[in-house]
């Protein structure tokens, strides 16, 4: 199995294909190493079966505490809508945010070979972006209200409905989403029309949702985010069946020859943190100084995204997540090559001081470009974390783990 990384090209996040490169690391292209490739009988060691296991632990985890949070996101976007309130409108934010916490932590399980982002995968109905709002609702073009998208063409689509939202996801376009986290937060925050420099969100209103308001068609606005949370949950219960003592692709997973495995957890964290996170995330958004590319750019909760995700490639490497802590990929590392270990450790800490120095939102920190003081924190973000998935590939060198990706 060959995968090719490559860490400067643009890749959409729903069709990212797993042909990527990283930065050249000695040993990226080595043969295959016996899956017989096994700790030793000394019993002080940690088995790669062990982390293997642990890893499913994590997954499994982290979709529950996920699909949790979607729940309570769901009551209190099914609470607003009921009785639209200022009140309400704030608390349904604020469960997104929330919801976004145990989200971000995931997106370190995807591009390695899993059901998340498979050929049936749900990937593309939870977390793509960018969108175009004027595929959802009304926008504001140069001042001008342009009442398109779903919500507003009631010939073309007279009921919002689950099958429907997901049949229009993506259809004619990329950026033609119409459901998932980024499609609520567009519903909830709305446009974000501010200056970077004026540090503010989208500032749609809860009349938005009330009858008798200035937007049209707010009966059709409060279906369409209920089915949007709908959805969501559906889709994380869909990942923690799956992933669950028992699950089915658990099962299989745990059944792989143990390098094979590694293989597919090394690969989902060498993705994210060089290629994913490090440009198509961060460096894009930046090169481009444009928020329209940012990941959250209505909730200016992008850096947190940003945080989160990282934070996910370093509790995968760690065997850490919430109250687990088991076997990892860095006890494998350190008794096979105490340089890589001690590489990687730094790596880790120099990405985490590095991010949280970013300019916070985002789209402030990226307004001036790279050449700019808070564009340049951005910038050195970027070449830290793909430092980690350089450092991350030689640790899995010298397990024996080929990543050709």
């Amino acid at each position: 199995m060959q995968f090719l990384i490559n860490l400067n090209k643009n890749i959409p996040m729903k069709k990212l294909s797993l042909s990527l490169t990283l930065l050249a690391v000695t040993g990226l292209f080595v043969a295959a190493c016996s899956d017989d490739d096994k700790s030793s009988g000394n019993s002080s060691k940690v088995s790669k079966e062990a982390v293997v296991a642990n890893y499913a632990d994590i997954v499994y985890q982290n979709y529950k505490d996920a699909y949790d949070d979607a729940v309570a996101l769901e009551t209190a976007i099914n609470a607003f809508t009921a009785n639209p309130t200022d009140a309400a409108f704030t608390t349904a934010k604020d469960k997104w945010k929330a919801a976004r916490e145990t989200y971000g932590t995931t997106e370190a399980f995807r591009f390695a070979n899993g059901p998340i982002d498979d050929e049936d995968g749900p990937e593309g109905l939870l977390n793509s972006w960018p969108l175009d709002e004027n595929f959802i609702d009304y926008v504001d073009f140069n001042g001008t209200t342009v009442n398109g998208g779903i919500i507003n063409n009631t010939v073309l689509y007279p009921s919002i409905t689950k099958d429907l939202l997901v049949s229009l996801n993506e259809d004619g376009g990329e950026k033609n989403i119409s459901v998932g986290y980024h499609a609520i937060e567009f519903l909830l925050w709305g446009q974000d029309l501010t200056a970077p420099a004026v540090k503010e969100p989208g500032l749609r209103t809860y009349t938005d949702f009330v009858d008798g308001g200035t937007a049209l068609n707010q009966d059709r606005r409060r279906q369409y985010i209920n089915v949007c949370a709908d959805l969501i949950t559906d889709n994380l219960d869909y990942l923690v069946q799956l992933w669950k003592p028992g699950g089915t692709y658990r099962t299989k997973f745990l059944a792989l020859p143990v390098n094979e495995a590694l293989q597919n957890i090394y690969l989902g964290i060498t993705t994210l943190a060089g290629s994913e996170l490090a440009i198509e995330r961060m460096d894009v958004a930046l090169s481009n100084e444009d928020q329209e590319d940012e990941h959250s750019c209505f909730s200016d909760n992008t850096h947190r995204d940003i945080y989160l995700n990282f934070s996910g490639v370093v509790n995968v490497y760690k065997g850490k997540y919430g109250s687990i802590d088991g076997p990892s990929l860095e006890d494998l590392v350190k008794q096979a090559n105490k340089q890589a270990y001690t590489d990687t450790d730094t790596a880790i800490n120099n990405a985490d001081s590095d991010i949280k120095a970013i300019a916070i939102p985002f789209d402030y920190a990226i307004s001036g470009g790279a050449t700019s003081v808070e564009g340049a924190k951005v910038k050195v973000s970027v070449t830290q974390l793909q430092e980690l998935a350089q450092n991350l590939l030689a640790g899995a060198t010298a397990l024996g783990i080929v990543v050709n990706g």
